[in-house]
């Protein structure tokens, strides 16, 4: 375990991260499998599930140090409030001298954009991704899937979701979860995507990274 915190969700009996540690999970699988394999000068982010702000913190600081553009996108349908997210010590595993952008990051005004740093923006929309018109969007680079599991939201991990998404990637876009199931592989791959199980993080023996 690396010490940063994870939330407990009573009512859906599910942790927003990894319990092994949610900053290492994270890193895994959302920086080191996917922001760090887009290598292009300017990267599109679409973030299924805002949620704690914990992928969005850490593309924010894995960007600064390659000096990429992003433009971040993300999707939640119930945003945390202060009172919890505050609690949270993610900011603390910043040695860059960034803790303070955690708390912007949440600050940010939902459904507009708002810069972060100066070649980072964020556009947080307070939706249900099975109501949001996603081709609004601009082409996306890299989606991070990071909605509660298939048992907990099965909603979530159907054609619905996944086609759409699809839909707006990029040739070459990579999309990464740590889900490794069966069926949203072959899912996955029945949409045109191709799947390929890799090492999970700590805890999690595999998980997927899926390119268009």
């Amino acid at each position: 375990m690396d010490g940063s915190h994870t939330l407990y969700l009573v009512e859906a009996d599910e942790h927003y991260h990894s319990t092994y540690g949610a900053v290492q999970e994270s890193q895994h699988v959302f920086i080191q499998e996917g922001f760090e394999r887009c290598h292009g000068r300017e990267i599109n982010v679409l973030e299924i599930g805002f949620g704690t702000g914990l992928n969005c913190y850490l593309t924010l600081l894995a960007s600064i140090k390659s000096d990429q553009i992003v433009r971040y996108y993300a999707v939640e349908k119930f945003p945390l409030p202060a009172e919890i997210w505050n609690k949270l010590n993610y900011s603390t595993f910043s040695a860059d001298g960034h803790s303070n952008r955690f708390a912007i990051l949440h600050n940010a005004e939902w459904n507009c954009y708002t810069e972060i740093y100066p070649k980072f923006s964020l556009h947080k929309m307070e939706a249900d991704i099975l109501q949001t018109n996603i081709f609004d969007l601009p082409s996306v680079d890299l989606v991070f899937f990071d909605a509660f599991s298939p048992e907990k939201q099965p909603e979530l991990w159907s054609r619905s979701v996944f086609e759409p998404i699809y839909s707006i990637m990029k040739e070459g876009s990579i999309l990464v979860t740590y889900c490794a199931k069966g069926y949203v592989r072959r899912m996955l791959q029945s949409i045109g995507f191709q799947v390929e199980r890799i090492p999970g993080p700590p805890g999690k023996r595999e998980m997927l990274r899926a390119e268009k």
